[in-house]
């Protein structure tokens, strides 16, 4: 079950982001969090913006990520490629992390935003292998790279929805 997140989930929420910061360092990508992304603030900005979300299976928390519809400012410019289709609206699918207790997690969680959206983007850190791997198992094409607030670059993804043909 997906549902919008609340800030009594917050403790389990902390909890998930340190487990995945940890699992990131571990697997040779401790540069994209370090040590404190995302900061509680921003994950309460998420809240009370209806953009934070979670997805629960057997009343269990799996997951949390933000799903934002609408223009992302940092998605404006891409350089090294283009997006697959610039015209249509779409969602992003940031800060995604898992409980790491289950398979299939963050494909349940891509599938879910596709249901929302015809358009979807995300971006990773170069380090992040195992976010490619799962973006490009689930039909995202990289696009190029973008440049997250603080100028680092990030390897920027697009998939069109499954009623969407690809366009290239």
């Amino acid at each position: 079950m997906f549902r919008g997140a609340t800030r009594s989930d917050l403790p389990e929420i902390l909890k998930i982001y340190a487990r995945a910061r940890e699992a990131m360092a571990a697997a040779g990508n401790p540069a994209q969090w370090g040590a404190s992304f995302p900061p509680e603030e921003l994950l309460k900005e998420d809240i009370d913006s209806n953009r934070l979300f979670v997805y629960l299976v057997n009343g269990e928390l799996e997951a949390v990520f933000a799903f934002i519809l609408g223009p992302d400012p940092t998605y404006a410019v891409i350089e090294d490629g283009q997006w697959l289709n610039d015209t249509l609206p779409y969602g992003t699918i940031h800060r995604l992390a898992s409980a790491g207790k289950r398979k299939g997690v963050a494909t349940d969680v891509i599938t879910w935003c596709l249901e929302h959206c015809e358009s979807l983007r995300a971006d990773t850190h170069a380090d992040n292998k195992a976010m490619q791997h799962i973006l490009e198992e689930t039909g995202f094409i990289r696009c190029g790279v973008i440049h997250v607030a603080d100028g680092s670059p990030r390897f920027a993804y697009q998939r069109m929805s499954l009623t969407m043909p690809l366009e290239h």
